[in-house]
């Protein structure tokens, strides 16, 4: 357009010209040789403009096909690294719209159409911001350091080189920004001072400097009750930006508060200004810590004595006529609650036509909200889900049958199959699968009872994370692709059994892919009898 603008005025600056014989003396047209001049230099700036431009769409062209066609090989595979989640969502979400502004030319009509169709699929800030939370969830569960996830070398994450991404400063950078907006400020100083030290290894940035890195460092220590550290990164930014008024402005309090802080040295550090103590923010989950150190598997260990009654055995659920000549392999997990495993119960196969039938169903898993009775979203359960019946497809009414048969309890009103995705940082933290006493309306629109058993199906193997950990008693069980676990969440007593309550761990790396039918009450009269024992 710049271009077309240009030519407008030159050409009405001829027309101009021919009625004016003051303009044809040697003196103008050598007034014109210097504006012609002026304007070819124009031409040119405008020129290279266009082909830095393109010099840059070309770079940005070939650096994502090398990375498309590399995690398009192995989709799950590239995808169950986190920080290559993280950075398509970020990719995605930021980066292709600033390319979107760089190409919207005359010449780009095509490619902004597409874009323009294709965007209402593209993540938006949420999602953005969910991704960097996951990672953020990651570090703390599983003790990692920030370096670790910038580097991609993840426990657990695979050699091949095409999967494993490194964090940028500007991606470090924006994942402080987003805890910082959070009021995170333990996260934020983390995720900054890995930023500084990037690029004082010299890693070069465009968009983010040490000043703003510096500015966002100085508060967020000086908000975990750190003013030593505060004062010393306000120096530094000074050092770099003496006209920085904020921070001319902090440094005259830091030092104020310091000096006076010195002077009652023997006061409780507490007092000072009551800002909170350095660490990781207060938590609403008050099993925080046992849940991410089994998790981590640091979680009880069973005594030889009670290890020695867990076994492993052929099972055909007293003589059941599909079994007897082919049992199924059962294995003790746990013995209070008794948790099972059966191995080896479904195919890939069926595995394989289960996510099929699922994925284009694909949404946010929700909760039951036990004060409106309805299904919710929640920040504590981080997976997609979809539920399939048994009609759509003889795959799944053969697991539902299969379930019955083992389990001997009748599935007819049960849920229907829920199949969940766990991609980056995914997780579902501790809680029951029955109804509390304090849920009286808990499950009553199905009008089948409580939920008297969980059938938990893996149908992916995870190269870190993921694990299935039962918070009050310790357990911990780990994904094996083809595997099931069953549990009663009830007493024959029909009371809840607490013991149960349980977690999905964050997913480190890989794709975790589960599938289970929580059985309820109605119909299992004469299958699980009734008694008022507390246990079995």
């Amino acid at each position: 357009m710049a271009f077309c603008c240009l030519l407008i005025h030159v050409f009405l600056f001829t027309c101009c010209s021919a009625h004016s014989d003051v303009f044809t003396s040697i003196g103008h047209m050598t007034d014109l040789l210097f504006t012609e001049k002026d304007l070819v230099t124009s031409l040119k700036d405008y020129i290279r403009a266009e082909e830095s431009k393109l010099e840059q769409i070309k770079k940005w062209a070939d650096k994502l096909d090398v990375l498309s066609a590399a995690a398009t090989q192995d989709p799950e595979g590239f995808l169950g690294h986190p920080v290559n989640a993280f950075k398509l969502m970020k990719r995605l979400n930021t980066e292709w719209g600033e390319l979107e502004s760089l190409v919207l030319t005359d010449m780009s009509d095509a490619f902004v159409s597409n874009l323009t169709i294709q965007r209402q699929h593209f993540p938006n800030d949420d999602d953005q911001i969910g991704a960097a939370k996951a990672l953020m969830r990651l570090l703390d569960t599983y003790k990692l350091d920030t370096n670790t996830i910038a580097t991609g070398q993840l426990p657990g994450s695979s050699s091949v080189a095409s999967h494993r991404s490194v964090l940028t400063v500007d991606d470090c950078y924006d994942l402080g920004k987003v805890a910082y907006s959070d009021a995170d400020y333990y996260h934020t100083e983390l995720w900054m001072v890995q930023a500084l030290k990037q690029l004082d290894q010299g890693e070069t940035s465009s968009t983010t400097d040490a000043v703003s890195i510096l500015d966002y460092l100085s508060y967020s220590v000086y908000q975990q009750g750190d003013l030593e550290r505060a004062l010393d990164f306000t120096k530094r930014l000074l050092e770099l930006d003496p006209t920085h008024q904020r921070a001319s402005g902090n440094l005259k309090y830091f030092e104020y508060q310091l000096a006076k802080q010195n002077k009652v040295v023997e006061k409780d550090e507490e007092e000072t200004e009551g800002k909170q103590k350095k660490g990781r923010p207060d938590d609403y989950l008050p099993e925080r810590r046992k849940y991410e150190q089994l998790c981590r598997g640091e979680g009880l260990r069973m005594t030889p004595r009670r290890q020695s009654r867990l076994f492993c055995r052929y099972y055909d659920n007293n003589r059941h006529p599909k079994y007897v000549i082919g049992p199924v392999k059962q294995e003790d997990e746990w013995d209070r609650p008794r948790i099972v495993r059966y191995h080896d119960i479904v195919s890939d196969k069926e595995i394989e036509k289960v996510k099929e039938l699922a994925k284009p169903r694909l949404r946010r898993a929700t909760v039951h909200d036990p004060q409106t009775g309805k299904l919710t979203t929640a920040h504590y359960r981080v997976s997609k889900s979809a539920w399939l019946t048994a009609f759509e497809h003889p795959v799944v009414d053969q697991i539902n049958q299969r379930i019955e048969d083992i389990t001997g309890l009748d599935v007819t009103t049960a849920e229907d199959l829920q199949v969940a995705n766990y991609g980056v940082g995914g997780q579902y933290e501790p809680h029951f699968d029955f109804g509390r006493k304090d849920e009286p309306d808990a499950f009553e629109e199905l009008g089948t009872g409580n939920r008297i058993a969980t059938w938990l199906l893996y149908m992916s193997d995870v190269q870190a994370g993921g694990a299935t950990v039962f918070t009050d008693v310790g357990a911990s069980v780990r994904p094996k692709k083809g595997t099931a676990v069953f549990w009663y969440n009830l007493h024959p007593s029909g009371e809840g059994d607490y013991r149960t309550r349980h977690a999905a761990c964050p997913v480190l790396v890989g794709n975790k892919w589960v599938s289970n039918k929580w059985i309820h009450e109605r119909g299992q009269e004469f299958r699980r009898r009734c008694g008022l024992q507390e246990t079995d």
